[in-house]
């Protein structure tokens, strides 16, 4: 399964926080799952990316500029799961674990900002 390297922003500390996550493809965005194995909190991660959506992805050693997204449409959030869990049916159990719904969040490239 591929692997990137998810860096945010400590929401506290307001330090670079590296942490790997499995990630899936979408058309030209690139999807993780906030899982925490079942867990009935979500993890540090998933609140650092809420309180500063721009992040970094490492894959294959490149670092690619992203903007994070917290899918909120039920029937998208469930389609991408669903797609994950296909792929790694460990989320399956995952979400049987917790009453919580477990997050979904897409990763886009950030727009280029004009300069004046």
């Amino acid at each position: 399964m591929p692997v990137l390297v998810l860096r945010t922003t400590g929401r506290r500390s307001g330090r670079a926080i590296e942490t790997p996550l499995t990630y899936f493809t979408d058309g030209d965005a690139i999807f993780i799952v906030a899982s925490k194995g079942g867990d009935a909190r979500n993890p540090g991660w998933f609140h650092n990316l809420v309180a500063q959506p721009d992040v970094t992805a490492i894959v294959d050693g490149r670092e690619t500029p992203l903007r994070a997204e917290v899918v909120t449409e039920e029937s998208e959030r469930r389609r991408l799961f669903e797609k994950a869990a296909s792929t790694y049916s460990g989320y399956a159990g995952y979400q049987q674990r917790t009453d919580r719904t477990i997050p979904v969040i897409r990763l886009r490239a950030r727009k280029s900002r004009k300069r004046a």
